[in-house]
């Protein structure tokens, strides 16, 4: 018995060793523009649903992240090639797409998310059959490189389609009425309806669901660790914490 109960210490130290990366520091790239998931606060800091998952992640395989704010574009330029040179991964509301896992590893999703459409109070009464129609003049904004630019260019084409570097710029051309809708996940459109307060609406939403997952290189020994960690702040509630916290679910 005595013999069992060591060979079974033995496996669940061992378990835990596996899940320990010593310390080490990993850099985060991240697209800090992009609330609730990620944005810069009023001391400069990076928070947001993403920085408290990889913190969340990190407590329990003993690694320390470090958020670097990067361009999304270039961001996900890197995944493209599959060259990781300035962070060690990504985490910033990222789909997983067939397209993106041909050049880079992805965690187990953490979250789905919706597509939606978020427009001027004014024109709350569009609806999506008035921006896809084939007369239609009404426009969509969207970021370059995401989903939502993919979604967008079905849905009304490329010509009535404005893409921008990020949605910040986007949701400014909507209320100067550059655009007349900015296609973008539902959580973060209720952030800026919210940061927007009586001046936007999101008046469609459920376009489309969208997995997002952490993004590692080809191959990177980061990724088993992460979806270990992934694995045991789902199983402790950690996680359902963080969604409660950020979107209010």
């Amino acid at each position: 018995m005595k013999r069992i109960i060591l060979l079974l210490a033995l496996v669940l130290v061992t378990a835990g060793l596996a899940q320990d990366l010593q310390g080490q520091k990993i850099r985060v790239g991240s697209d800090t523009t992009y609330p609730p998931f990620e944005t810069i606060d009023e001391n400069g800091n990076a928070v947001g649903f993403d920085v408290d998952l990889v913190n969340a992640i990190c407590a329990k395989i003993n690694c320390k992240a470090k958020v670097i704010t990067y361009s999304w574009d270039g961001m996900m330029a890197a995944v493209g090639a599959g060259e990781f040179v300035d962070f060690d991964m990504i985490a910033s509301g990222v789909s997983i797409t067939p397209e993106r896992e041909k050049t880079a590893d992805f965690s187990d999703p953490y979250l789905v998310v919706n597509q939606a459409i978020t427009v001027k109070v004014d024109n709350e009464d569009l609806s999506l059959d008035d921006f896809t129609a084939k007369d239609s003049k009404l426009t969509l904004g969207a970021q370059l490189g995401t989903t939502n630019a993919d979604l967008a260019t079905e849905l009304v084409g490329s010509d009535r389609l404005v893409i921008y570097d990020d949605f910040n710029s986007a949701i400014l051309a909507l209320l100067q009425g550059d655009v007349d809708g900015v296609i973008i996940d539902g959580v973060t459109a209720d952030a800026f309806v919210g940061q927007y307060a009586g001046e936007l609406v999101v008046n469609i939403r459920g376009l489309s669901n969208d997995p997002l997952g952490l993004v590692f290189p080809p191959d990177s020994e980061l990724k088993d660790a992460f979806n270990k960690g992934l694995a045991m702040i789902k199983e402790d509630g950690t996680l359902d914490s963080l969604v409660a916290k950020w979107f209010g679910e």
